[in-house]
């Protein structure tokens, strides 16, 4: 790590470097070069990658590239996202203590464990159940306690919990799904991947400002795609 990636380093980063067990630094190591390099500057962003223990999302046989800079599988066709795509994402919901944020596509937990982090109160809905079970058993195991994870479709959101004040979906539908704006509280965010399976996507930050929809592309990026019913 270069002296200007390390003294870009938020406090709580630091501290976990200094640490010194192996997962905690490859931790920060990850932030340094992976997030900080690339603009990554929230805080407390930051200090929730470097908490949360990745190698604990992924199985068993990929631990040790837990923290590579790309997605890893994790069965049932899906994948982990790579790291700087995590924090990006997280970092555009802009997340405060006690918001009350739905999440689209489960997937290992990974992505539930770092908003937790940043005191969010969460719903989480994931189509594949083997997988919800998991990153259920995974986060409860870790001490998440304002995380809800159940199996469902994802396009129909989790009306009984709406409004929320961010939405996020790790899963690229080939549009915006209406009743996900519709569970949107007024001046909220949604950040969702939208375009064709196998194909480059657009992430978009959508925010709700009375009647209209504002509407912003961020990035190129390539997810799973949202699917109805059984997968």
């Amino acid at each position: 790590m270069d002296m200007v990636a390390w003294l870009a380093l938020p406090v709580a980063v630091l501290g976990a470097w200094r640490a010194g067990a192996d997962d905690v630094s490859e931790r920060a190591e990850m932030v340094a070069t992976q997030l900080v390099a690339r603009g990554i500057s929230n805080p407390r962003v930051l200090a929730a990658m470097a908490k949360v223990p990745r190698q604990e999302f992924v199985p068993a046989g990929s631990r040790r590239d837990a923290h590579a800079d790309g997605p890893l599988p994790i069965g049932y066709g899906q994948t982990i996202s790579q790291p700087y795509i995590v924090a990006l994402m997280t970092e555009l919901l802009d997340i405060r203590p006690g918001s009350r944020v739905l999440e689209i596509g489960t997937g290992s937990g990974y992505q539930a464990a770092v908003i937790a982090e940043l005191g969010a109160d969460l719903c989480t809905i994931e189509i594949v159940e083997p997988l919800a079970l998991r990153a259920r058993e995974t986060l409860e195991r870790l001490g998440y306690r304002n995380v809800r994870v159940k199996a469902g479709d994802g396009f129909s959101g989790w009306p009984d919990a709406a409004p929320f004040d961010a939405i996020i979906v790790t899963c690229a539908p080939d549009d915006v799904p209406p009743e996900l704006i519709g569970q949107l509280r007024e001046g909220g965010k949604l950040v969702i991947p939208v375009g064709p399976r196998n194909a480059v996507q657009e992430l978009l930050v959508l925010e709700k400002s009375g009647k209209k929809i504002r509407r912003q592309s961020v990035a190129q990026v390539r997810f799973v795609p949202m699917i109805r019913g059984a997968p």
